[in-house]
Order: structure tokens, then C-alpha cells, then sequence
């Protein structure tokens, strides 16, 4: 199992609607192809509160890869993603990092 950490600077004002963009059409879709998701959230406090970060859950790399690549060519995401950008883009950045285990611990 791998897992994923994405994280979008949204231009200013535009995180409601890139929320409502995942709930209304991305995540039908990644329910269809098997993407998982493992928590989204928001900052509270911090340098950017436009920000949106989550992490995604993969078998291995080619899942990542065959799933995510599905995901990007699905005409009803390329729709959705076109209708909801007519002034340009949602989003200023997009980072990604896939992250490695490193420590087993447990919290009190």
C-alpha cells in the first residue's frame, strides 16, 4: 500500500467551488474506478486558507498510475473540470509527494 499527499493552492475565493467540483463529479468517478481516498481537509491556520490537501490510498504505483491516468482521460471529468473553469483555472498549484513509511508508533 502506498499512499499519496496532494495539495492544491486554489486561487483566491475558489476552494467552495473546487470542494463542490469533487463531491459533485470527482468523486462519483473515483468510486467508479476504485480511487480511494483516506481524508480531505483544509487549513485552519496556516500560511494559505485557500488551501486544500488529501491523501489517496494505492495498491502500488501502477494502481496509482492506471487509475489515475482513467480518472484524467474520463469525458465526464474533462467535462466537469472545462464547465466549472470559464474563467480559467481553479486552481494556481498542485503538488504531489508520494510518502513512505517511515516510523511505527501509536499515539495517547
Amino acid at each position: 500500500m502506498i499512499h499519496e499527499l496532494r495539495h492544491y493552492e486554489c486561487v483566491p475565493g475558489m476552494l467552495p467551488i473546487v470542494l463542490k467540483r469533487f463531491e459533485d463529479h470527482a468523486f462519483p468517478i473515483w468510486n467508479e474506478l476504485g480511487i480511494r481516498s483516506l481524508g480531505f481537509w483544509t487549513t485552519a491556520i496556516g500560511e494559505n486558507d485557500q488551501s486544500l490537501h488529501y491523501i489517496l490510498a494505492w495498491e502500488c504505483l501502477a494502481d496509482r498510475e492506471a487509475k489515475w491516468h482513467a480518472f484524467a482521460a474520463d469525458p465526464r471529468w474533462q467535462l466537469a473540470k472545462k464547465l466549472s473553469e470559464p474563467a480559467g483555472p481553479l486552481v494556481a498549484r498542485i503538488r504531489n509527494s508520494i510518502l513512505k513509511p517511515v516510523l511505527q508508533g501509536t499515539t495517547t
